[in-house]
């Protein structure tokens, strides 16, 4: 028997990147793309290489935009940290395993490099098939913080939870990611929001505009740990958006949500160095009378449209930057 699972890209719509700033954050899942675990019994364990995994080349120039798009290892890396994240997580809660191998095999159709999670997409469909395989049960709430330290200490990539938390949970999910509470429990507070409540939303993509996200990071995360009072308070403040976004969207009032994402990437900009590539797909999308922030760390933006004709623009003036603009799918 195959035991197929999905996870899906997602898109942060309100708060801050919450990478261990204790923020809040509301999220979607954009189930439009999304990376499947296909797994089955055999006699030894066996993880079946993709074609981002070999290490032939048609050129020097093959070899380099396929380091690009793809990183330096592929998907085979995260495949065995999760295996063996899995592995220890059933050791340390007494989880006795049977003695029974699989052969794996990954798809993903996740844009690379453009801040839609594809990396974690590919861990958190691993452990569902993981956890079908051996009948094991993982706390919905724990296992994005299993993800996460898949990635942060088996294989060094910066990530946070909000990611994780939305491909864990899906749909569209409110996060206070409070001190207390993660330092206490190892997890935040996780609500999820009834997707109908969302107003009309659009995601644009552009693999040429495509930051690495622990690049982006990386300043923002120092100046926070040494205590710089403009980035905490502003961090605070991009985490309030994301509590008056929860508010207006239980309220009934989806069109609230228009200011407050293009305050939230104003308020981003004080503090993050925002490439100018990445600031006219921002400005090219408002002057369609849309609403724009990024969808992640950068590459990809999301914001709300009016209408059909209002989506056309942005369909239109978009593709101008290289940038292909979807509707979300989100459940």
């Amino acid at each position: 028997m195959i035991i197929e699972t999905r996870a899906y890209a997602r898109a942060g719509l309100l708060g801050n990147p919450s990478d261990g700033f204790f923020g809040k954050t509301i999220s979607i899942s954009v189930r439009n793309f999304g990376a499947s675990i296909s797994l089955y019994e055999s006699p030894e364990l066996h993880i079946e290489p993709q074609p981002q995994d070999l290490n032939t080349f048609r050129s020097i120039f093959h070899l380099r935009d396929s380091v690009n798009m793809l990183g330096y290892n592929g998907g085979i890396p995260l495949i065995k940290a999760g295996i063996k994240k899995f592995g220890d997580y059933c050791e340390e809660n007494s989880i006795k395993l049977p003695n029974k191998n699989f052969t794996v095999r990954y798809r993903s159709s996740i844009p690379r490099q453009v801040g839609m999670s594809g990396s974690s997409a590919i861990i958190v469909a691993l452990f569902r098939a993981l956890m079908q395989f051996y009948k094991v049960e993982i706390p919905i709430e724990i296992l994005p913080q299993l993800v996460m330290v898949t990635e942060t200490e088996e294989l060094g990539i910066t990530a946070g939870l909000q990611d994780r938390v939305i491909q864990c949970y899906e749909g569209c999910v409110y996060m206070d990611f409070d001190k207390n509470l993660i330092q206490t429990q190892g997890y935040g507070r996780y609500e999820r929001i009834n997707p109908e409540l969302l107003p009309k939303l659009y995601v644009a993509y552009n693999t040429n505009l495509s930051k690495v996200s622990g690049k982006v990071h990386n300043d923002v995360r120092t100046r926070y740990d040494r205590g710089e009072q403009d980035v905490i308070d502003v961090l605070g403040q991009i985490a309030q958006k994301a509590e008056d976004g929860r508010t207006a969207l239980l309220e009934g009032r989806p069109d609230d949500l228009h200011s407050l994402m293009n305050e939230n990437f104003d308020l981003r900009c004080k503090i993050y160095n925002v490439p100018e590539s990445n600031k006219k797909l921002i400005n090219a999308a408002r002057a369609c009378g849309a609403s724009a922030k990024f969808a992640g760390s950068g590459g990809t933006i999301i914001g709300i449209y009016k209408d059909d004709d209002m989506l056309n623009q942005l369909f239109v003036q978009l593709k101008k930057f290289n940038a292909r603009v979807i509707r979300p799918f989100v459940v």
